[in-house]
Protein backbone atom coordinates (compact mmCIF):
# COMPACT_ATOMS: atom_id res chain seq x y z
CA UNK A 1 0.00 0.00 0.00
CA UNK A 2 2.81 2.44 0.89
CA UNK A 3 6.44 2.55 2.03
CA UNK A 4 8.44 4.74 4.40
CA UNK A 5 12.22 5.05 4.27
CA UNK A 6 13.15 5.70 7.89
CA UNK A 7 16.87 6.46 8.23
CA UNK A 8 17.81 3.92 5.58
CA UNK A 9 15.36 1.21 6.66
CA UNK A 10 12.55 0.68 4.17
CA UNK A 11 9.24 -0.18 5.80
CA UNK A 12 6.53 -1.53 3.52
CA UNK A 13 2.92 -1.51 4.70
CA UNK A 14 0.18 -3.50 3.02
CA UNK A 15 -2.62 -2.22 5.23
CA UNK A 16 -3.40 0.90 7.30
CA UNK A 17 -1.36 1.45 10.46
CA UNK A 18 -1.75 3.25 13.77
CA UNK A 19 0.37 6.09 15.13
CA UNK A 20 0.09 6.31 18.92
CA UNK A 21 0.07 9.79 20.46
CA UNK A 22 2.33 10.56 23.43
CA UNK A 23 2.53 14.09 24.79
CA UNK A 24 5.30 14.93 27.26
CA UNK A 25 3.22 17.87 28.45
CA UNK A 26 0.89 18.70 31.30
CA UNK A 27 -1.57 20.72 29.23
CA UNK A 28 -2.58 18.70 26.16
CA UNK A 29 -6.31 18.82 25.48
CA UNK A 30 -6.83 15.14 26.41
CA UNK A 31 -5.50 14.47 29.89
CA UNK A 32 -4.91 10.74 29.36
CA UNK A 33 -2.36 11.48 26.62
CA UNK A 34 -0.12 13.43 29.01
CA UNK A 35 3.03 11.49 29.92
CA UNK A 36 5.34 14.08 31.54
CA UNK A 37 8.06 11.68 32.79
CA UNK A 38 10.39 9.26 31.02
CA UNK A 39 8.98 6.32 32.98
CA UNK A 40 5.44 7.27 32.01
CA UNK A 41 6.44 7.55 28.35
CA UNK A 42 8.09 4.12 28.46
CA UNK A 43 5.02 2.52 30.05
CA UNK A 44 2.70 4.11 27.52
CA UNK A 45 4.97 3.17 24.62
CA UNK A 46 5.07 -0.46 25.73
CA UNK A 47 1.29 -0.53 26.02
CA UNK A 48 0.79 1.05 22.59
CA UNK A 49 3.25 -1.30 20.89
CA UNK A 50 1.60 -4.30 22.52
CA UNK A 51 -1.76 -3.04 21.28
CA UNK A 52 -0.47 -2.82 17.71
CA UNK A 53 0.91 0.69 17.17
CA UNK A 54 3.48 0.95 14.37
CA UNK A 55 4.59 4.55 14.98
CA UNK A 56 4.97 6.36 18.31
CA UNK A 57 4.47 10.12 17.91
CA UNK A 58 6.18 12.08 20.71
CA UNK A 59 5.50 15.77 21.17
CA UNK A 60 6.68 18.28 23.73
CA UNK A 61 4.15 21.06 23.55
CA UNK A 62 0.43 21.52 23.35
CA UNK A 63 -0.96 22.85 20.08
CA UNK A 64 -4.60 23.00 21.14
CA UNK A 65 -6.48 26.20 20.25
CA UNK A 66 -5.19 29.15 22.25
CA UNK A 67 -2.06 27.40 23.47
CA UNK A 68 1.16 29.40 23.73
CA UNK A 69 4.30 27.98 22.08
CA UNK A 70 7.32 26.83 24.01
CA UNK A 71 10.78 27.77 22.83
CA UNK A 72 12.86 25.14 21.05
CA UNK A 73 15.06 24.90 24.15
CA UNK A 74 12.06 24.24 26.41
CA UNK A 75 10.72 21.66 24.00
CA UNK A 76 14.05 19.85 23.79
CA UNK A 77 14.13 19.47 27.57
CA UNK A 78 10.79 17.67 27.37
CA UNK A 79 11.41 15.31 24.47
CA UNK A 80 15.06 14.26 24.16
CA UNK A 81 15.16 12.06 27.27
CA UNK A 82 11.92 10.24 26.39
CA UNK A 83 12.97 9.68 22.76
CA UNK A 84 16.38 8.33 23.79
CA UNK A 85 14.73 6.01 26.31
CA UNK A 86 12.10 4.72 23.88
CA UNK A 87 14.69 4.16 21.16
CA UNK A 88 16.92 2.28 23.58
CA UNK A 89 14.23 0.11 25.13
CA UNK A 90 12.11 -0.43 21.99
CA UNK A 91 14.55 -0.23 19.06
CA UNK A 92 12.00 -1.76 16.68
CA UNK A 93 9.57 1.12 17.23
CA UNK A 94 9.32 3.85 14.60
CA UNK A 95 9.39 7.16 16.48
CA UNK A 96 8.12 10.43 15.03
CA UNK A 97 8.89 13.81 16.55
CA UNK A 98 5.96 16.21 16.63
CA UNK A 99 7.64 19.61 16.34
CA UNK A 100 7.76 22.68 14.11
CA UNK A 101 11.32 23.61 15.14
CA UNK A 102 14.22 22.51 12.93
CA UNK A 103 16.66 22.23 15.82
CA UNK A 104 14.23 20.03 17.76
CA UNK A 105 13.68 17.84 14.71
CA UNK A 106 17.42 17.42 14.18
CA UNK A 107 18.26 16.58 17.79
CA UNK A 108 15.24 14.27 18.04
CA UNK A 109 16.37 12.31 14.99
CA UNK A 110 19.87 12.09 16.47
CA UNK A 111 18.24 10.70 19.62
CA UNK A 112 16.30 8.02 17.74
CA UNK A 113 13.31 9.55 15.97
CA UNK A 114 12.84 8.55 12.33
CA UNK A 115 9.98 10.80 11.13
CA UNK A 116 9.38 14.54 11.44
CA UNK A 117 5.76 15.57 12.06
CA UNK A 118 5.43 19.32 11.41
CA UNK A 119 2.04 20.94 12.03
CA UNK A 120 3.35 24.22 10.59
CA UNK A 121 4.40 22.79 7.17
CA UNK A 122 7.71 24.63 7.38
CA UNK A 123 6.12 28.04 8.00
CA UNK A 124 7.19 28.32 11.66
CA UNK A 125 10.89 27.69 11.01
CA UNK A 126 12.50 28.57 7.70
CA UNK A 127 15.22 25.98 8.33
CA UNK A 128 12.85 23.03 8.74
CA UNK A 129 12.81 21.77 5.15
CA UNK A 130 16.58 22.04 4.68
CA UNK A 131 17.01 20.17 7.95
CA UNK A 132 14.60 17.39 6.92
CA UNK A 133 16.37 17.10 3.55
CA UNK A 134 19.70 16.73 5.35
CA UNK A 135 18.30 14.17 7.78
CA UNK A 136 16.74 12.08 5.01
CA UNK A 137 13.66 11.08 7.02
CA UNK A 138 9.95 11.04 6.11
CA UNK A 139 8.12 14.33 6.61
CA UNK A 140 4.51 14.77 7.68
CA UNK A 141 3.12 17.85 5.96
CA UNK A 142 0.05 19.20 7.74
CA UNK A 143 -2.34 21.97 6.73
CA UNK A 144 -3.16 24.64 9.29
CA UNK A 145 -4.91 27.96 8.74
CA UNK A 146 -3.37 30.46 11.15
CA UNK A 147 -1.50 29.41 14.28
CA UNK A 148 -2.61 27.54 17.42
CA UNK A 149 -3.07 30.92 19.06
CA UNK A 150 -5.66 32.15 16.54
CA UNK A 151 -6.60 29.24 14.24
CA UNK A 152 -10.11 28.81 15.60
CA UNK A 153 -11.04 32.48 15.40
CA UNK A 154 -13.65 32.19 12.65
CA UNK A 155 -11.73 30.15 10.04
CA UNK A 156 -12.86 30.93 6.49
CA UNK A 157 -12.64 29.05 3.16
CA UNK A 158 -14.42 29.41 -0.16
CA UNK A 159 -14.00 25.66 -0.71
CA UNK A 160 -12.13 23.96 2.13
CA UNK A 161 -11.22 20.76 0.28
CA UNK A 162 -10.06 22.46 -2.91
CA UNK A 163 -8.01 25.03 -1.03
CA UNK A 164 -6.26 22.37 1.04
CA UNK A 165 -5.64 20.26 -2.06
CA UNK A 166 -4.06 23.28 -3.75
CA UNK A 167 -1.95 23.82 -0.62
CA UNK A 168 -0.67 20.23 -0.78
CA UNK A 169 0.09 20.45 -4.50
CA UNK A 170 2.13 23.60 -3.97
CA UNK A 171 3.93 22.37 -0.86
CA UNK A 172 4.74 18.86 -2.09
CA UNK A 173 6.16 20.28 -5.32
CA UNK A 174 8.35 22.62 -3.25
CA UNK A 175 9.42 19.76 -0.99
CA UNK A 176 10.41 17.65 -3.99
CA UNK A 177 12.58 20.56 -5.17
CA UNK A 178 14.33 20.28 -1.80
CA UNK A 179 14.85 16.55 -2.53
CA UNK A 180 12.28 15.55 0.08
CA UNK A 181 10.17 12.82 -1.51
CA UNK A 182 9.09 10.65 1.43
CA UNK A 183 6.04 12.74 2.34
CA UNK A 184 2.92 11.98 4.37
CA UNK A 185 0.01 14.41 4.07
CA UNK A 186 -2.28 15.42 6.92
CA UNK A 187 -5.29 17.69 6.20
CA UNK A 188 -5.06 19.08 9.72
CA UNK A 189 -8.47 18.37 11.17
CA UNK A 190 -9.23 20.92 13.87
CA UNK A 191 -6.37 23.23 12.88
CA UNK A 192 -8.12 26.30 11.53
CA UNK A 193 -11.36 24.54 10.58
CA UNK A 194 -14.91 24.84 11.82
CA UNK A 195 -16.97 21.78 12.72
CA UNK A 196 -18.57 21.91 9.28
CA UNK A 197 -15.18 22.28 7.56
CA UNK A 198 -13.98 19.14 9.32
CA UNK A 199 -16.98 17.08 8.26
CA UNK A 200 -16.75 18.37 4.69
CA UNK A 201 -13.08 17.34 4.58
CA UNK A 202 -13.91 13.90 5.90
CA UNK A 203 -16.70 13.39 3.34
CA UNK A 204 -14.36 14.44 0.52
CA UNK A 205 -11.15 12.86 1.82
CA UNK A 206 -10.69 10.63 -1.23
CA UNK A 207 -9.84 13.76 -3.26
CA UNK A 208 -6.36 13.73 -1.73
CA UNK A 209 -5.60 10.32 -3.25
CA UNK A 210 -4.70 12.08 -6.50
CA UNK A 211 -1.49 13.24 -4.76
CA UNK A 212 -0.29 9.61 -4.35
CA UNK A 213 1.12 10.25 -0.88
CA UNK A 214 0.15 8.34 2.29
CA UNK A 215 -2.76 10.09 4.00
CA UNK A 216 -2.72 10.56 7.79
CA UNK A 217 -6.00 11.03 9.65
CA UNK A 218 -5.60 13.01 12.87
CA UNK A 219 -9.08 13.24 14.36
CA UNK A 220 -8.71 11.37 17.64
CA UNK A 221 -11.04 12.80 20.31
CA UNK A 222 -11.01 16.23 18.63
CA UNK A 223 -13.54 18.89 19.49
CA UNK A 224 -15.58 18.59 16.31
CA UNK A 225 -16.42 15.05 17.47
CA UNK A 226 -17.26 15.65 21.11
CA UNK A 227 -18.97 18.99 20.48
CA UNK A 228 -21.17 17.40 17.81
CA UNK A 229 -22.11 14.69 20.32
CA UNK A 230 -22.45 17.21 23.16
CA UNK A 231 -20.05 15.17 25.27
CA UNK A 232 -16.79 15.83 27.13
CA UNK A 233 -13.54 14.79 25.48
CA UNK A 234 -13.30 11.84 27.87
CA UNK A 235 -16.40 10.35 26.21
CA UNK A 236 -15.31 10.91 22.60
CA UNK A 237 -13.88 7.44 21.94
CA UNK A 238 -16.96 5.94 20.26
CA UNK A 239 -17.31 8.95 17.98
CA UNK A 240 -13.63 8.70 17.12
CA UNK A 241 -13.99 5.02 16.20
CA UNK A 242 -16.95 5.78 13.93
CA UNK A 243 -15.10 8.52 12.07
CA UNK A 244 -11.89 6.47 11.89
CA UNK A 245 -13.86 3.89 9.92
CA UNK A 246 -15.26 6.62 7.67
CA UNK A 247 -11.74 7.92 7.07
CA UNK A 248 -10.44 4.45 6.19
CA UNK A 249 -13.27 4.14 3.68
CA UNK A 250 -12.08 7.40 2.13
CA UNK A 251 -8.42 6.42 1.80
CA UNK A 252 -6.66 7.17 5.09
CA UNK A 253 -3.75 4.80 5.73
CA UNK A 254 -2.39 6.14 9.04
CA UNK A 255 -4.65 6.67 12.05
CA UNK A 256 -3.06 9.01 14.59
CA UNK A 257 -4.79 7.94 17.79
CA UNK A 258 -4.82 8.25 21.54
CA UNK A 259 -6.58 4.88 21.83
CA UNK A 260 -4.39 2.42 19.95
CA UNK A 261 -6.24 -0.81 20.72
CA UNK A 262 -9.53 0.55 19.41
CA UNK A 263 -7.89 2.04 16.31
CA UNK A 264 -6.21 -1.29 15.50
CA UNK A 265 -9.53 -3.10 15.92
CA UNK A 266 -11.17 -0.57 13.61
CA UNK A 267 -8.58 -1.36 10.94
CA UNK A 268 -9.17 -5.08 11.37
CA UNK A 269 -12.91 -4.68 10.89
CA UNK A 270 -12.29 -2.43 7.91
CA UNK A 271 -10.20 -5.17 6.30
CA UNK A 272 -12.94 -7.73 6.91
CA UNK A 273 -15.48 -5.31 5.47
CA UNK A 274 -13.28 -4.89 2.41
CA UNK A 275 -13.04 -8.67 2.02
CA UNK A 276 -9.32 -8.77 2.75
Amino acid sequence: MFTLNCKGTLHSFQKPIVMGIINTTDDSFYAASRQPTVDAVLRQTERMLNEGATIIDIGGQSTQPGSLPLSAEQELKRIIGPIEAVHSQFPEAIISIDSFYATVAEKAVEAGAAIVNDIASGNADKNMWDTVAKLGVPYILMHMQGTPQNMQNNPQYNDVTTEILDFFIEKTNALCQKNIHDIIIDPGFGFGKSIQHNFTLLRQLEVFSILSYPLLLGISRKSFIYKSLELPVEDALHGTIALHFAGLMKGAVILRAHDVKEAVETIRLFEVYQGQ
